[in-house]
């Protein structure tokens, strides 16, 4: 390709695809992380060795999270597109990926936080809760604060998993970098655009690595 089919394929092609992977994967990323911490602090208070341990809440979440989790993304694309046209009207196109991606992430995040919650010092906790502490009050003042640098940390793992399944999402009419590298790229022969696609999507993995690793950095100080 010359510099100027290149240009053109930028404003035509690649760019759209990159606004659409952007919107896919920030709205995806905070739903799953609403949704995930939601959950983590379930599994958290009825585990084992929670608030109030409940090991049939705790065993149901654990096996659907479980359950979730096994799912090939491609495959759970293509299973819930019933689903996704109940839920947004459509079954194609970046929004009805948003169902599929967050089903994925949200499970993904639910397990990373719970792992996050875990790290936070069993004595501190029973020492808060015998000053007469709610179990609110021990959720919110401390132990989400105390596990915040480890779920900014996972937020950035999740995210950039969240990332390579809005790839693969291309696949079956998502739209995003994904599409723009099937469509454009393999189908039609052009490496240019192929690799290109693939080398943006390096350079965005780094800039979230990079971010996730600025901001863990600056809560840990």
């Amino acid at each position: 390709m010359s510099w100027q089919e290149w240009q053109n394929a930028w404003d035509r092609i690649i760019l759209p695809g990159l606004g659409s992977t952007f919107y896919m994967v920030l709205i995806a990323t905070l739903l799953s992380s609403v949704i995930g911490l939601l959950l983590a602090i379930v599994l958290t208070v009825t585990g084992k060795n929670g608030l109030h341990p409940n090991r049939l809440v705790y065993g149901i979440l654990d096996f659907i999270v479980n359950i979730l989790r096994s799912f090939p993304f491609i495959i759970l694309a293509v299973a819930i597109i019933p689903l996704s046209r109940i839920l947004v009207g459509t079954s194609i196109g970046e929004v009805a990926a948003l169902v599929p991606l967050t089903l994925v992430g949200s499970p993904l995040m639910a397990r990373l936080f719970e792992g996050s919650f875990a790290t936070v010092d069993k004595d501190l906790i029973a020492a808060i809760r015998s000053f007469g502490a709610s179990d609110l009050q021990i959720i919110l003042k401390i132990i989400i604060p105390e596990a915040l640098p480890s779920l900014v940390f996972n937020v950035t793992l999740a995210m950039i998993s969240i990332l390579g399944c809005t790839a693969m999402a291309g696949a079956v009419g998502a739209g995003g970098l994904g599409a723009v590298a099937i469509t454009y790229g393999y189908q039609d022969f052009n490496d240019t655009i192929m690799y290109g696609t693939v080398i943006i999507l390096v350079v965005i993995v780094q800039i979230i690595q990079f971010i996730g690793n600025a901001v863990h950095k600056a809560l840990v100080r």
